[in-house]
């Protein structure tokens, strides 16, 4: 059984691309699971303020016409804030694009809102660690139905929902910890949410893409001093920068 100590938030979102850099956010839905058991549903149209591909509406049915008049995320950010403060975060296969989406598009505002602060489960990593299947298959085989509306943010956002409850219910093994099933759920323990930079087994941050992966990031900037200005200037998430300028100011 799931236990919380604070809301826990399941969210999805739809975008106009996969590119976490120059992509943006069309719509991003939330449900709210509350610790006495009570769910508030949340779900925004955001103007992207750039054409959505057609194989991408294809997709997921969201066009630029649908979103024209919608507000930008920049003006949604602060309504965003205040329904995620003092959760903690749950999504499928969000920590390889939807969390860092989501921070590279708060990068962009005013906002000031740290996503690393909260617990992170991510739906998919539990699934692929017991059944290896999809987002439809895990709900047909752990809720026994079909998923409708699939590539729809609130239908699968809800689908994530369901999906962990049921797999907290058929597997004994999980714990309904939230910290625990953040940690069982994640790929790999990153520094910065895109995985550019992860955490060794001794807690080091270590490169994880490139000339230098598997490299102490520490040990490289050291060698290579510039090397951190060639990451600031290429077209990096601007959370993967921040975590690597904590690194550098750190080791003065």
């Amino acid at each position: 059984m799931l236990q919380l100590t604070r809301p826990l938030i399941f969210f999805d979102i739809e975008s106009t691309g996969l590119n976490v850099i120059n992509d943006r956010i069309v719509e991003i839905a939330i449900v709210k699971l509350f610790p006495n058991g009570t769910k508030e549903n949340y779900n925004f149209r955001v103007n992207p303020e750039m054409h959505i591909p057609e194989e991408v509406v294809e997709l997921h049915h969201i066009s630029d016409a649908d979103v024209a008049l919608c507000p930008t995320f920049k003006a949604i950010a602060p309504r965003l804030v205040e329904i995620m403060k003092g959760c903690d975060i749950a999504g499928y296969n969000s920590g390889h694009f939807d969390i860092p989406m989501l921070a590279e598009e708060f990068s962009r505002t005013d906002v000031d809102f740290d996503l690393h602060k909260m617990n992170h489960i991510d739906v998919q990593g539990i699934f692929h660690k017991m059944e290896q299947r999809t987002l439809s298959a895990a709900y047909k085989f752990y809720c026994g139905k079909e998923l409708e509306g699939a590539h729809g943010a609130l239908a699968d956002t809800e689908a994530t929902c369901d999906v962990l409850m049921a797999q907290l219910e058929k597997y004994e093994t999980l714990e309904g910890n939230v910290k625990w099933l953040a940690e069982f759920s994640a790929p790999k323990k990153n520094a910065d949410f895109a995985g550019r930079i992860v955490y060794d087994d001794k807690g080091r941050e270590v490169f994880n893409f490139g000339q230098y992966k598997g490299q102490l990031v520490e040990k490289t900037l050291k060698e290579n001093p510039g090397y951190y200005a060639w990451m600031m200037e290429k077209e990096f998430p601007a959370d993967t920068k921040r975590v690597l300028t904590q690194i550098k100011l750190r080791m003065r």
